[in-house]
C-alpha cells in the first residue's frame, strides 16, 4: 500500500525589493499557478477501493461503474485488503470511496456494547455521525443485514416450523440441533454465546462440529446436506450459497446481533467536488435488498462468474 498523499504547503521567502514589473510578473506566475493547481485538484481520480472479499470486490465494481457513467475519473484499488487496511487508506486520504459495513462502525467507535447498533436504523444513524467528524460520508446502505445468522436444515425447517431465532432456542432445548460452525463463532462474546443469552439457551458443546476457520460455505453445505449428522450451521446473511442450498436462515427479532448493512463510504471532500455521486450510489444501494445481493453473490460464490462481470450484467438490468 503506498503511503499517504500529502500537499505541503508552498513556502516563500520574504520578497526583497525589486522593480514593479518585475512582482507583476511574479504574482501574475503564482496567479497562474493557483488556477492549474486548482484545475488538477479538480480532475484528480476518484480512488475507489473494496476490501479482498467477493462481496466486497462486486460492490466495488459496481461503484466504480455507476462513477465512471457520471463521467466522474475514477481510479480502482479493488481487494485491497482487510477492513483495518481499508479503513487507514480511507482515514489517511490514500482512498476516497469504498464499501463498508455499518456494524463496523461499532468497532471504529469503540462502542459495540450500545444496543443502537442492533438495530438497522439506529445503526446507520450512529455510523453517520462517529465519521462526519473525521470527514466521511456514509451514504445510504442496502437494506441487506451481513451480520452472523444460523441456517437450518429445509426438511427440520419446515417440519418443527423454526423461522426465529426463538424457534431455534427451542428445537436446542429438544436436542434437535447438531450445530457447524468456526471457532470463533462458537467462543466470541459477540456471536453464539449473544444469541444464547438472548434467547435464553445453552447449546451443548459436544452437538457442535467446530471448524478451525470461518468458512460459511462449508457450514452451510454441511447443514444442508447433513454432512456429520449436521442439520445448523453459521452463516452470513447475504451469503450466495443459501440461495442455492435447502436452508432456512433464522431471523433475530430480538436483536442479539449487530447490524452490517453495506454502505459506500466517502470523503466529504470528494464529495464536495463530485456531489452527483451521492444520489446516485444511493439509488444503487437501495435496491440491493436482502434476496438481490444474495442472487449475486451466488452468481459469484457458486456459479463462478467474477464479481466485475456480475455488477456489469446487473448495472445492464436495472431500468436507467
Amino acid at each position: 500500500m503506498s503511503s499517504a498523499r500529502t500537499w505541503d504547503a508552498m513556502q516563500r521567502r520574504p520578497d526583497t525589493p525589486h522593480p514593479l514589473n518585475r512582482r507583476a510578473l511574479i504574482a501574475g506566475g503564482l496567479a497562474g499557478w493557483a488556477l492549474s493547481s486548482s484545475a488538477a485538484r479538480a480532475e484528480r481520480p476518484v480512488v475507489v477501493a473494496s476490501k479482498v472479499d467477493g462481496e466486497g470486490a462486486l460492490l466495488g465494481h459496481l461503484i466504480v461503474m455507476v462513477l465512471r457513467r457520471l463521467g466522474v475519473p475514477v481510479t480502482a484499488r479493488l481487494q485491497l485488503g482487510p477492513t483495518r487496511i481499508v479503513r487507514t487508506a480511507l482515514t489517511a486520504g490514500e482512498i476516497d470511496l469504498y464499501p463498508e459495513y455499518t456494524g463496523n462502525a461499532a468497532f471504529f467507535s469503540g462502542t459495540a456494547a450500545d444496543p443502537v447498533w442492533r438495530r438497522a436504523e439506529t445503526a446507520y444513524a450512529a455510523a453517520k455521525a462517529f465519521d462526519a467528524r473525521n470527514g466521511v460520508a456514509w451514504l445510504t446502505p442496502a437494506p441487506a443485514n451481513n451480520t452472523w445468522q444460523i441456517a437450518v436444515q429445509g426438511g427440520l425447517a419446515r417440519a418443527e416450523r423454526l423461522a426465529t431465532m426463538a424457534d431455534f432456542a427451542g428445537a436446542v432445548r429438544r436436542d434437535l440441533i447438531e450445530l457447524c460452525a468456526s471457532a470463533e463463532f462458537v467462543e466470541s462474546p459477540a456471536a453464539l454465546p449473544s444469541f444464547e443469552q438472548a434467547y435464553d439457551f445453552v447449546m451443548p458443546r459436544e452437538r457442535i462440529v467446530m471448524l478451525p476457520g470461518g468458512d460459511t460455505a462449508v457450514t452451510l453445505r454441511a447443514a444442508a446436506q447433513g454432512i456429520s449428522g449436521v442439520n445448523a450451521g453459521m452463516v452470513y446473511g447475504t451469503d450466495g450459497a443459501i440461495a442455492a442450498l435447502d436452508v432456512v436462515v433464522m431471523s433475530d427479532p430480538v436483536g442479539a446481533q449487530i447490524v452490517y448493512e453495506p454502505a459506500p463510504v466517502i470523503r466529504h471532500a470528494v464529495l464536495g467536488r463530485h456531489p452527483a455521486i451521492a444520489p446516485a450510489l444511493d439509488r444503487l444501494f437501495a435496491g440491493l435488498d436482502l434476496p438481490t445481493l444474495r442472487r449475486l453473490n451466488a452468481e459469484v460464490a457458486v456459479e463462478g462468474d467474477t464479481p466485475e462481470a456480475v455488477a456489469h450484467r446487473y448495472l445492464g438490468s436495472l431500468t436507467p
